[in-house]
């Protein structure tokens, strides 16, 4: 579609008037008129679908560089979702695509993320232990006094509280080299994140649902002391941790669930969550015939922190 647009009447009576008033004489438009093409872009999206939100959340809110090459940040990427993952106590995860049509040279990108929404407290039907966040402050008081009033404001700042939480703890995981997901965004109550899956287009099994040979038994521990002892180099333990909150994708595992990371120092529980995170794979690797000494795991753990 195209539309010209010609010099008016009027607008030549302007030029004449000014000629004669400075003495300059009236410069002509070489070509009488001017045409303007442009294409028209359907903006119609679908119920399940969303302009990327990339662009609106704040820096400081999108993952940390150098970021994977699969990560989609073009403005015109639509976020379609997939599906229900799984549902939770207190969020639940959804599949999302994002995805940008090619424009010019720029060829098609997409890439599917796990979004996980955090569910505000007269919706959850389960509340984490207060163990998990002493130590823990609100920055803003006004944001203190209305989640201590119980307001709808402070019940969505609770909420939004959880998934910054778990976003700052998969973002210094990540730095460190603990096998978590790639945090993507977070945007109040939603945080995106890399898509684990099964190599066939499925989400990957949590190890609990697995049953691998003992050769692979032995790679799977190996990879979750690693990721146990940087947990625990940077002071943390996962808190939560057991065969329910971890990702089997092929030869490779991948933690997940981080919301309550606690400090192994600075919370008076710090110590018996890491004794539990031990006692809770040690467990499940002896049970599945490596045997594994958790008091053994908790003290090499230990050495890690101090």
């Amino acid at each position: 579609m195209s539309f010209e647009y010609e010099l008016s009447d009027s607008s030549s009576d302007l030029h004449s008037r000014r000629a004669d008033l400075t003495g300059e004489e009236s410069r002509s438009d070489p070509a009488g008129a001017f045409v303007v093409e442009f294409h028209p872009v359907d903006e119609e999206l679908g119920r399940d679908q969303r302009w990327s939100t990339w662009l609106e959340v704040e820096r400081g809110s999108r993952g940390p560089e150098p970021r994977p090459s699969w990560v989609v940040t073009e403005q015109a990427a639509i976020d379609t979702e997939l599906g229900v993952l799984k549902t939770g106590k207190e969020a639940d995860v959804f599949l999302l695509e994002r995805a940008v049509e090619a424009i010019g040279d720029n060829p098609a990108k997409s890439s599917l993320l796990a979004a996980k929404r955090y569910r505000t407290e007269e919706h959850r039907s389960f509340h984490r232990s207060t163990s998990y966040v002493e130590g823990r402050r609100t920055r803003n008081s006004r944001d203190s006094r209305a989640m201590a009033k119980k307001t709808s404001h402070g019940r969505g700042v609770a909420a939004g509280q959880w998934a910054y939480a778990e976003w700052d703890a998969l973002n210094r995981l990540w730095k460190a080299g603990v096998p978590v997901p790639y945090p993507v965004q977070v945007d109040g109550t939603e945080l995106l994140m890399e898509f684990i899956d099964d190599g066939e287009g499925g989400a990957a099994p949590r190890l609990a649902q697995v049953r691998p040979s003992k050769e692979l038994l032995g790679v799977y521990f190996e990879q979750l002391r690693n990721g146990m002892r940087e947990l625990a180099r940077a002071g943390l333990a996962h808190g939560d941790l057991s065969p329910y909150n971890v990702l089997a994708q092929a030869e490779r595992i991948v933690m997940i669930d981080l919301p309550q990371v606690v400090d192994i120092v600075g919370n008076p529980k710090g110590m018996d969550f890491l004794m539990r995170d031990c006692h809770n794979m040690a467990t499940w690797f002896t049970n599945r015939g490596l045997e594994i000494d958790e008091q053994e795991l908790f003290t090499d753990l230990l050495t890690m922190v101090f």
